[in-house]
């Protein structure tokens, strides 16, 4: 799978360095949190479905770290770069030993299926 990402060489060299640099500390925050947690959930507050995945993850016994930037009133900016960074465009994001595993209802699935088990193995 490839998803399209504008190539840099089309993107002018006098913004480069702020479209590189735009909001990374939410998402050097991130990249800390999957080299030192297996599962780890980014949300927000006021929105259901990390409190879903959360939830799921507790009856289903797997430890988590969860970090949640603002709600649907504040830190959109910060999340948008997360969501600039994954290519997922919603809360939550789900992180299976680094690797983004989608949303709520994709984790439930694969704790349904048990794949989740086994990714965790």
């Amino acid at each position: 799978m490839s998803r399209p990402i504008l190539d840099e060489s089309h993107i002018h060299p006098a913004i480069r360095d702020k479209i590189a640099s735009h909001e990374q500390a939410i998402v050097r925050e991130v990249q800390a949190a999957l080299a030192q947690h297996s599962v780890v959930v980014v949300g927000m507050g006021m929105n259901p479905f990390p409190k879903k995945a959360r939830k799921a993850l507790d009856v289903a016994g797997v430890a988590h770290q969860y970090l949640e930037y603002g709600n649907y009133f504040n830190t959109w900016r910060q999340r948008n770069a997360l969501k600039l960074w994954t290519g997922w465009p919603t809360m939550p994001m789900v992180f299976v030993k680094g690797t983004l595993i989608g949303g709520a209802n994709d984790l439930v699935s694969l704790i349904d299926s048990g794949e989740l088990k086994k990714m965790l193995t």
